[in-house]
């Protein structure tokens, strides 16, 4: 077959590559495929001169993301004066410990840390459709430009990646559990900065983490199939000394360090006490969250918890009661075994959805009591890394809908994380057709920040 049949093959797949680098990719494939993008590629410098001129406090950042945007008047926005149509039975918020600042009445554990966390209460884009707000909310960027940006995980990744000094095994953009597939996390940047989607549960023993844990696979063999793979690796034997197979080689060995070695038991949870475990919740988010902190410990720079099951259309208020004691157990305890362990000073903690939702309940048929999609006006939580807590920044009507002071735009919650990471504002970021790219999303006012916060 020709180089040219190779490369059709895998043009099917978003590559092209010729038959000698189909066949080092093949032999990657025994020994941690999933992570061949991040151990094949060699990393460039760019990235660490671009983001090397200043400095910041954050040296990484957990996102919990609010997979079909939750409900702001349920959470930290609460209208108890609007009335039954707009509060539903959710009418009695509840006092914080920072006096002025209350929230929704199923999170009494986050009222217990509003100290450490910042409300923005003027969130806005004006866009209630799932994948164009999530591309402005994750990216900063409005979509009708022709450059498909990449995502504030794939930045980060880039400049506080491998490129920027890290020198860990595990991916330097990791999400717990399944990819947010909206749209392509990494943009331009291209394949080596997509993140790293565990799959599987946390909440489950053992956690499957895709490529690296397999359930009813043991150790021994795990030792023995790398054994056979190696026996077995007649091309490599023909080419010892070679270049890219030498790579290839260690790109193996650094799969397996990660499968069979300390790294990979970042995501053994039985390590945890089980009040610990208790702590953050038995189920997957609080189990994620524990995750997203052993990960932190490990110098990741980037996790995003993809927190589904917030598009609530219909029977939204029976939702609310399962989902807001769960997020409000898991992402407290997060908070405060941050702050115990010192971490929460050097980590950003970013709550938030692609929007909110619709301020009035939806009674008719065939919602039944749900909320639509509302980008117009929703909140967002910040913590941690140097942005300050107990404060609320902006503020909506007396009934949620309209933005009525200091409106934030999503650029500007990008733009001061990536001041606090210490990303240079006049950094770049590397375009395949050589376009000049800023690294900040920036407005026709330039680029802005949470000044009141930071």
């Amino acid at each position: 077959m020709s180089d040219r049949g190779w490369k059709v093959d895998y043009e099917c797949r978003g590559f092209e590559c010729s038959r000698r680098e189909f066949l080092l990719r093949s032999l990657a494939a025994g020994a941690g495929a999933l992570l061949a993008p991040y151990l094949l590629q060699a990393p460039t410098g760019a990235a660490a001169e671009a983001g090397g001129a200043a400095s910041g406090k954050a040296r990484a950042v957990i996102q919990i993301w609010m997979w079909g945007g939750p409900a702001h008047l349920d959470t930290f926005d609460p209208k108890p004066g609007a009335g039954v149509s707009y509060t539903g039975p959710l009418d009695k918020p509840i006092d914080t410990n920072v006096p002025g600042i209350k929230i929704g009445q199923l999170l009494p554990m986050l009222a217990k840390q509003a100290d450490k966390y910042s409300i923005l209460r003027g969130m806005t884009h004006g866009i209630n459709a799932h994948e164009t707000a999530s591309y402005i909310v994750q990216t900063g960027h409005d979509p009708n430009d022709r450059v498909v940006y990449p995502t504030s995980g794939a930045v980060v990744s880039y400049f506080k990646g491998y490129s920027g000094g890290y020198k860990g095994l595990i991916p330097p953009y990791i999400v717990l559990t399944q990819p947010q597939g909206r749209f392509s996390e990494a943009g331009f940047l291209g394949v080596r900065y997509k993140p790293f989607a565990t799959g599987g549960d946390p909440a489950r023993t053992p956690f499957a983490v895709e490529g690296v844990v397999a359930a009813g696979i043991t150790e021994q063999r795990q030792r023995s199939r790398r054994d056979l793979l190696r026996n077995i690796d007649t091309l490599a034997q023909a080419l010892n000394g070679d270049r890219e197979i030498d790579a290839l080689h260690k790109a193996q060995d650094e799969a397996y360090d990660l499968i069979l070695g300390d790294a990979g038991k970042v995501f053994d949870l039985t390590q945890e006490k089980d009040e610990m475990r208790e702590s953050y919740g038995r189920n997957t988010f609080g189990q994620s969250c524990l995750v997203a902190r052993r990960l932190v410990e490990r110098g990741v720079p980037y996790i995003t918890i993809n927190y589904g099951g917030w598009d609530t259309h219909k029977d939204h208020f029976g939702v609310m009661r399962r989902k807001l004691p769960e997020l409000d157990r898991g992402m407290s305890t997060l908070l405060e075994d941050l702050s115990s362990r010192g971490l929460l000073d050097s980590t950003i903690v970013w709550w938030c959805g692609e929007f909110g939702r619709t301020p009035r309940v939806e009674v008719e048929a065939p919602w039944n009591g749900g909320r639509g999609h509302y980008g117009k006006a929703f909140c967002a939580v910040v913590a941690g890394g140097g942005f300050k807590g107990g404060r609320a920044v902006g503020a909506t009507d007396a009934t949620g809908s309209e933005v009525i002071e200091r409106p934030v735009a999503p650029a500007e919650v990008i733009c001061s994380i990536y001041q606090l990471l210490g990303i240079d504002r006049q950094a770049k970021l590397p375009h395949p057709q050589g376009q000049d790219v800023p690294a900040y999303p920036a407005g026709p006012g330039g680029i802005k920040v949470l000044s009141e916060i930071m």
